[in-house]
């Protein structure tokens, strides 16, 4: 009996000991910031993981933008060139393009020969935005320039982590790091859902301070750069330039009316449903992209 209940203690323990080894946090692992251009931040382990092909497109395919891609490459090129630079929210209509843009802007500049400080991006997910300050104090010693990038940023009822946002932004006693920057993509011009702003407006007893301490979030950016719906032209601008990049060869009043069939059992026009389109069209051609 003795050696019976001797075994379910020992069992009993090896239990105990299995469960608090998995909550203990993972084991750190050394960054080796030359592995990649780009990275994805990992929180638990203190780590970035190098991404050995990053998903982009040339800057030149991103079409319908270009006055909001004009401003964006000047801005990450004085970063790049160790210049004053601003954070920048790129924020407007779905599929137009928003990260896509950044994503091939920090290729664009990480591969000028006149940057002589390494440009690297990294991505942080929405929900590990409040360790940002995590993230930015191991970023500031090492010699080289960082994009922090989240896409689809937004915060719904009930979240509180724009505050740690905002602080991030604005840098606490330290400051910003000079090596970094955020970029950072939303359907949502000021991040919060608009009933929410009103909720606010209304229950608050200064409705005006509550509001603006919200909506205050979004001017921690120094460049909003706004995404409209394009038009039918900007459109099939987009698919002919897929087209001709990928030498599709295809019939140009062919390619329109498929094109625009295209976009109407989609309901809507954009770079998205542009490249959706060629992806079929090279598929059914037999063609790689």
């Amino acid at each position: 009996m003795q050696d019976e209940t001797s075994h379910q203690i020992l069992s009993e323990l090896a239990r105990l000991s299995r469960a608090v080894e998995s909550l203990a946090p993972a084991p750190r692992t050394e960054n080796d910031f030359d592995a990649a251009e780009c990275f994805v931040w990992n929180p638990e382990a203190h780590h970035l993981a190098p991404v050995a092909r990053p998903n982009r497109i040339d800057i030149g395919l991103i079409k319908g933008v270009d006055h909001v891609r004009d401003i964006l490459v000047d801005n990450t090129r004085r970063f790049a060139l160790g210049l004053p630079a601003n954070n920048v929210l790129l924020w407007g209509a779905r599929g137009m393009g928003k990260s896509s843009l950044v994503k091939s802007a920090h290729a664009t500049l990480a591969a000028e020969p006149d940057i002589q400080v390494p440009l690297k991006l990294i991505e942080i997910h929405r929900e590990d935005i409040n360790t940002l300050p995590e993230l930015m104090a191991l970023l500031r010693p090492v010699p080289a320039r960082f994009i922090l990038f989240c896409d689809d940023l937004s915060f719904d009822h009930g979240d509180t982590a724009y505050k740690s946002l905002k602080a991030a932004l604005d840098g606490g006693i330290e400051g910003r790091p000079e090596n970094v920057l955020l970029y950072a993509t939303s359907n949502r011009r000021h991040l919060l859902p608009r009933d929410m702003i009103e909720n606010e407006r209304s229950t608050a007893i200064n409705p005006g301070e509550t509001v603006e301490e919200k909506v205050s979030l979004s001017d921690r950016f120094g460049l909003w750069l706004g995404f409209h719906k394009c038009s039918q032209d900007e459109y099939l601008e987009m698919v002919s330039g897929y087209a001709e990049h990928f030498a599709l060869g295809i019939d140009p009043d062919t390619l329109r009316a498929e094109a625009l069939e295209w976009a109407t059992t989609r309901g809507a026009r954009s770079g998205r449903v542009a490249w959706q389109f060629i992806q079929d069209l090279a598929g059914r051609s037999g063609k790689s992209l």
